[in-house]
């Protein structure tokens, strides 16, 4: 069977189950499911109560076949979960251009509901991993219309952030999926958040190289960047107030001159155009329906180098930059399998950024790990 369990073994799920049983689907209409900050704490509140997902997650493509499916979520509700993470990708929500097609969507939300489950989906659309491989075959196949991140002078696998057809395309797709969700579980409340994208950033190379993007790194840092460092000065992750404190905190200017002529202005710059493009997205998709919705990071590791891990990816240090392209995403959460669980999880749960586990790992590790993320940390989901 296919599944990962994200990080909890049979003894947390018997004891954390006890604590938050699977509840029958509402028969009754009640708000969308949201974020709601209550005394010190933010909850998921889901049909009027605070709901706490244990969650397992599906490989990368179980999910893109219904009757592969069938005898797996039985087995999800046998283990006590609540709720499952599962992918669900643009190639196969519109297969053609302006087509598309919710089969998928809706036998998902049909087999869950047969066994009482909650579903947060993974919208795998322009990045998935870093890459581009989740996006439809219209996509890949127009290099002008759809460009392509440069590196060291060639075309890689991996969307450029700062195409205005790509940000376009992809919204329209995202929001066409939203008010389907919408129409068809509105009432149910199956879908309790959405993940946009998936671990994006720039593999390979500390930015995108491409003539666009080196015009742009040329060009002035946006006055919406730098406004919200200075309106935000004392609350900023300390690396990079400390980054922009050593340029001397210039409100304008290029990013070289701005965050400095090293790899971590290039990681900055990357971080504002990933984060513009998903802020887009996922403002479109909040319009047609508002549930909460989130970005995950592939954790760089304290001496990583951007491009090692996906530079522009939502690390702690640039949650900033993306706090400063838009307010559409309601948190931003680690893929945490680093052995030092605490200090990730702190740098993460902060102010108006409450912790949640889309990805970490199994095992004793897991069973631990689970009790202190909900427990110290307050967290809405593992």
């Amino acid at each position: 069977m296919q599944i990962h369990l994200c990080s909890l073994s049979c003894f947390v799920l018997f004891v954390c189950v006890g604590l938050v049983s699977p509840q029958p689907l509402a028969g009754q209409d009640q708000p969308a499911p949201r974020l709601e900050k209550r005394g010190a704490t933010t909850q998921l509140i889901v049909d009027g109560k605070p709901f706490l997902m244990l969650s397992g997650e599906l490989h990368n493509s179980s999910s893109s076949s219904l009757e592969y499916m069938k005898p797996i979520w039985p087995q999800l509700a046998a283990m006590g979960l609540n709720s499952v993470v599962t992918p669900l990708s643009w190639e196969l929500i519109e297969p053609e251009e302006g087509k598309f097609d919710f089969t998928l969507v809706d036998g998902l939300l049909d087999q869950a509901r047969r066994e009482h489950e909650r579903i947060v989906f993974l919208w795998l659309a322009s990045w998935k991993n870093g890459m581009s491989s989740y996006a439809p075959v219209w996509v890949k196949r127009d290099t002008r219309r759809f460009p392509r991140v440069m590196e060291d002078g060639s075309a890689v696998e991996i969307l450029s952030p700062l195409a205005g057809a790509t940000m376009e395309a992809d919204a329209r797709a995202y929001a066409a999926l939203m008010k389907h969700i919408k129409d068809v579980d509105s009432r149910d409340h199956t879908v309790v958040m959405m993940q946009v994208e998936n671990e994006v950033g720039v593999l390979g190379d500390t930015r995108d190289h491409s003539d666009a993007a080196n015009k742009a790194f040329a060009g002035a840092v946006p006055a919406e960047l730098t406004k919200y460092l200075a309106a935000h000065r004392e609350e900023l992750y300390p690396s990079l107030k400390a980054i922009w404190d050593a340029n001397g905190d210039k409100t304008s200017g290029t990013w070289a001159e701005v965050f400095g002529d090293t790899v971590r202005a290039d990681e900055i710059f990357m971080a504002w155009h990933y984060a513009r493009f998903i802020q887009k997205v996922a403002a479109g998709g909040k319009a047609a329906y508002d549930i909460p919705m989130y970005a995950n990071t592939w954790l760089a590791g304290d001496d990583g180098t951007p491009g090692g891990y996906p530079s522009g990816c939502p690390e702690p240090w640039v949650v900033d930059v993306w706090r400063a392209a838009g307010t559409a995403l309601d948190l931003y959460a680690p893929d945490l399998y680093d052995p030092n669980f605490i200090l990730w999880s702190r740098r993460y749960h902060r102010a108006g950024n409450p912790l949640y586990m889309p990805e970490t790992r199994g095992g004793e590790a897991g069973a631990a790990n689970v009790f202190y993320a909900l427990g110290e940390e307050a967290g809405v989901g593992f």
